[in-house]
């Protein structure tokens, strides 16, 4: 026998002896199987669904490496093509349209555009509701029109009205009338040239009418018929009988009560 025959012998000797020994199995058997299939199935499951809805969003919302639906990021800012709706207020630098199509703002109230300054105080307003446009402060525009078979109104409730131009300022009605109304007084004033009225007619309502202290007021209303135009002093008009000269003077009594 060799050495290395002997060693070998030897250890085998004295190696114990296992006696009945039992294999366990290795794993995940019975319910926790099932289970584990059934939670990685459900996950499954839920990553279809979760990749099919975002490819449904992407394309419902039209995602673009530009934008997402009427949306546009170019490199002059942000472009909105069709109809959008703002839920929130909307602050921006400058609005415009394309040459070619006109730009629309609604609402299904009023719609409020506000200028504020770097301080953050309001300087101007503009606001469009139902009875027309409202400014909150002074307006610059080169024209200022109506829609078409509509009048065109400047009002100001509690103040007052100025339209005040370098080189004039031109009010035109071409196929209506230009009414000017107002509750106290409406002032025409020229502080170089002069106040020209053409027309065909002309017309002064409501003029007091003076008399002379020669004749009586009962009987010289009656028969006459004929006015002379009269001036106060202060500016008043009114209007004086008629006769072979001026009555103005005779009359001059209504200028001393105005």
């Amino acid at each position: 026998m060799t050495r290395e025959q002997y060693i070998l012998a030897t250890q085998q000797n004295n190696l114990p002896r296992a006696e009945n020994t039992q294999l366990y199995p290795v794993g995940i058997y019975g319910w926790r199987k099932r289970c584990l299939y059934f939670f990685v199935l459900l996950l499954l499951v839920t990553m279809i669904v979760n990749l099919a809805m975002t490819i449904w969003i992407l394309k419902v919302m039209n995602f673009t490496v530009d934008g997402m639906g009427n949306l546009r990021v170019t490199k002059k800012g942000i472009r909105l093509e069709g109809i959008s709706e703002f839920l929130l207020p909307l602050y921006v630098k400058e609005i415009h349209s394309r040459k070619d199509s006109p730009l629309v703002l609604q609402s299904d109230r009023n719609v409020t555009v506000n200028a504020r300054n770097h301080m953050g105080q309001l300087t101007g307003q503009l606001t469009v509701g139902t009875e027309g446009a409202v400014f909150g402060h002074s307006v610059e525009t080169p024209h200022i029109r109506a829609e078409p078979s509509q009048d065109l109104r400047l009002e100001s409730p509690t103040r007052s009205l100025i339209m005040e131009a370098p080189r004039g300022v031109q009010v035109s009605a071409a196929a209506g009338d230009f009414k000017a109304t107002c509750r106290k007084e409406l002032h025409l004033q020229s502080t170089e040239g002069e106040i020209f009225l053409n027309a065909e007619k002309i017309r002064l309502g409501n003029l007091p009418t003076g008399s002379s202290s020669s004749s009586s007021p009962s009987s010289s209303n009656s028969r006459q018929t004929v006015y002379e135009l009269c001036v106060c002093p202060n500016g008043k008009l009114y209007l004086s009988p008629a006769g072979v000269g001026s009555t103005c003077q005779s009359s001059s009594n209504i200028c001393l009560w105005s």
